[in-house]
């Protein structure tokens, strides 16, 4: 992905008017801190930083988190908050690639937020409501919760593990045919055939080469849905 100059820190501020608007409060705290990680990056944030942001001294921030910690977890939890819930009830394997979608989709515009989820312990309601509606809607489709709970693991381990390879991925996706093409003749010399042969389905835009987000998701909800019909 291609990487857009950062603003300088100190563009980020409250207005005045701003100021007036909002009394300073937890939810006002996390929603700047979120802007701050999201246009700054995480390595960014500080308590200093965020008590300059809403144009407050440091001490005042205390008043409504404990530390720094807090601020993350509840960061991650408004995040969170936003990802689609599936319905109870309704048809199971389309419930999950709604959710997996919305997800993909709020962490990429939050590209701090997946390595919070995977490092820390998240017990916010935000979280707890996202785990235990997800749980519900397997546990009513005859999945038992025990069986529930992998299947949560495994698709959230297909979505944060796609998400940072492609918040990471070293090439731009425009770009990806014409720098297969510069590695070929390299490729032709070599003893992997089969990657080059696939080099040359990049080149000749026969294949984009791009990982296909929904193509891993159908494969597990097919193996589910298999595991699903076999245990009843």
């Amino acid at each position: 992905m291609n990487k857009k100059k950062k603003p300088k820190l100190s563009s980020l501020k409250l207005s005045k008017k701003a100021k007036k608007k909002h009394t300073l409060s937890k939810k006002l705290v996390l929603e700047f801190a979120i802007r701050i990680a999201d246009e700054f990056g995480l390595e960014e944030l500080s308590m200093r930083h965020l008590a300059s942001s809403l144009g407050v001294e440091a001490m005042s921030l205390y008043n409504h988190v404990k530390n720094k910690d807090e601020v993350l977890d509840g960061m991650v939890d408004l995040v969170i908050s936003k990802i689609t819930l599936p319905k109870i009830g309704e048809d199971w394997k389309e419930e999950m690639k709604i959710r997996a979608k919305s997800a993909r989709e709020i962490l990429i515009l939050h590209p701090w937020a997946t390595s919070l989820i995977v490092s820390r312990m998240n017990v916010g309601e935000g979280m707890l409501t996202y785990f235990d509606t997800t749980l519900g809607c397997l546990h009513s489709a005859g999945f038992s919760l025990q069986t529930a709970d992998h299947i949560v693991n495994t698709i959230d381990s297909h979505i944060y593990g796609f998400i940072l390879q492609e918040l990471n991925f070293p090439i731009d996706p425009n770009d990806y045919a014409k720098t297969a093409e510069g590695f070929l003749p390299q490729l032709e010399l070599s003893p992997f055939s089969h990657i080059a042969n696939l080099g040359k389905e990049v080149v000749s835009g026969a294949y984009n080469g791009m990982h296909d987000f929904e193509f891993g998701l159908n494969l597990i909800l097919d193996g589910l849905e298999r595991l699903r019909l076999d245990s009843n």
